[in-house]
């Protein structure tokens, strides 16, 4: 399990996460919801060793984790896909994943590579193209991928759907799903919360930094801090 507590992240005079507390289990997704700015992509920039906190822990089953540098992080299984996928566009998708599994062992690597190729069989079919050639929900494939290749137990996600088209963004979110069924805990930031609803087991939404709700999804859609994070106290007022 992925334990986040008391988390609190500073650019400058800026406190842009005040007091998260949040975990992560085997198996289930995880979804952060809130507005722009809200403190969710650092919460899981964090999480990733990418930006230190001020104050706060994240552990992994018990471990302190919290200023391991990232390659380190990678390395305890905690892996993040990053918001805009990030694939290396000139080399060939192939290439990305490889740089994924770079800490593997050759049976290892092997055996994770057929798994991804089987979760993702448009990866092995343009396995020699360059990635800047795949279309948005390719390349979000690709991330995905290049993501497993670490062999994570938790993934760390940035807005998996931004920017793809709606009928893309079904097929993307299912992948979530499944990977989370296959037993990876999984942290999902996502501004689709309709879709990311339908994928999720427990829902945390953030406002100014700080959590306002959590609780399992069915419950997530009716509740007003919810809505709160996303919309505001005048908007929410006003319905």
């Amino acid at each position: 399990m992925l334990e986040i507590k008391d988390l609190h992240v500073r650019y400058g005079k800026i406190e842009a996460v005040r007091g998260v507390s949040l975990d992560v289990t085997p198996g289930k997704v995880t979804l952060v919801l809130g507005a722009n700015g809200a403190g969710k992509s650092s919460t899981l920039k964090a999480a990733a060793g990418l930006e230190p906190p001020v104050r706060g822990s994240v552990r992994l089953d018990g471990d302190d984790i919290t200023r391991l540098a990232p390659h380190k992080v990678v390395r305890r299984g905690v892996v993040l896909v990053p918001e805009g996928r990030r694939v290396f566009s000139p080399l060939t998708v192939a290439e990305n994943l490889r740089l994924g599994g770079y800490t593997a062992p050759k049976q290892a690597y092997d055996e994770t590579l057929a798994r991804v190729h089987e979760m993702f069989p448009i990866l092995a079919d343009r396995a020699n193209g360059a990635a800047g050639l795949l279309s948005g929900g390719e390349q979000q494939m690709l991330a995905f991928g290049r993501a497993l290749m670490s062999q994570p137990r938790v993934m760390l996600m940035d807005e998996p759907s931004m920017g793809l088209a709606p009928v893309v963004v079904d097929s993307i979110l299912a992948k979530v799903r499944e990977m989370a069924d296959s037993g990876i805990g999984i942290l999902m930031v996502e501004q689709n919360a309709d879709a990311g609803l339908d994928v999720a087991d427990h829902v945390v939404a953030i406002a100014r930094g700080e959590v306002v709700f959590s609780g399992v999804a069915g419950d997530a859609r009716s509740h007003a801090s919810v809505l709160r994070a996303f919309l505001g106290e005048a908007a929410l007022a006003g319905q």
